[in-house]
């Protein structure tokens, strides 16, 4: 069997085991509601979590990484091209990431305020390290022999770029984007946390500071389902751009 099918097989054993230990044990719904609470409120408020709420989340979602990957790629670039640029910018992006990223997430608030803005911030401040590093790594591991021969063969900076560099850099720069694409989804729930009208991690913290449970684990589950969701597109693209992955997945 497919991994796929493996995958549905154990979500099943999971939630049939929550289901008739919230059942046979007397949980109260308020600590942890059995699943089919759960959906039966997803349902119920369908129109609000997914026309509204999911929408907001998945726009700052979008928003927020498009921007990381725009300035993610382009930095790296910048420090493959400029032994300076190199030494005086990475430095600081290790260290951003010395500071916990929650304590940095109210700053960002601050300065960019508690609408769209601020919670696209806040999504690039979780996505925008995985990305450039990555890339950078990809960049930096191009074969250094064939970078030799192309410059001996006349090839300009942009030939170098598109058949050399740029092919041997997408398996590190989509494993970046694998993790930053998971982690756009937390930065835009914490932005919604620290200041906001709309969007899943609004309505999960509404719902849990009234108790509702059930309304609580719905945005949670969407939320699981967003993050997966992307994760499954980005493998796609991948798929897509890199000829041996493509092969790879065929055969399996």
């Amino acid at each position: 069997m497919g991994r796929g099918i493996w995958f549905g097989i154990s979500i099943a054993i999971f939630l049939l085991v929550w289901e008739a230990v919230c059942r046979f044990l007397g949980v109260p719904p308020f600590i942890l509601p059995p699943p089919s609470a759960v959906v039966v409120s997803l349902w119920d408020l369908r129109t609000s979590l997914v026309g509204v709420h999911l929408w907001a989340t998945l726009k700052e979602v979008l928003l927020g990484l498009s921007i990381s990957i725009v300035f993610g790629i382009s930095l790296a670039f910048a420090m493959i091209r400029s032994r300076i640029v190199e030494r005086l910018v990475y430095p600081y992006i290790v260290i951003s990431q010395t500071i916990p990223i929650i304590a940095l997430s109210p700053v960002f608030i601050l300065w960019f305020g508690y609408d769209l803005s601020g919670k696209i911030a806040v999504t690039i401040l979780f996505t925008f390290f995985p990305i450039v590093v990555s890339t950078y790594d990809g960049l930096r591991s191009t074969d250094k022999e064939m970078l030799q021969l192309l410059k001996t063969m006349g090839a300009t900076n942009g030939q170098i770029f598109t058949k050399l560099q740029l092919p041997s850099s997408l398996p590190h720069f989509f494993s970046g984007l694998k993790v930053a694409a998971t982690y756009s989804v937390a930065g835009a729930t914490i932005g919604e946390w620290l200041g906001a009208s709309e969007g899943l991690g609004y309505f999960g913290r509404r719902a849990s500071g009234n108790f509702q449970a059930p309304a609580l684990f719905a945005s949670v589950l969407l939320l699981s389902i967003l993050g997966m969701l992307l994760f499954w597109l980005v493998g796609r693209v991948e798929r897509h751009f890199s000829p041996h992955m493509k092969i790879k997945g065929e055969q399996q």
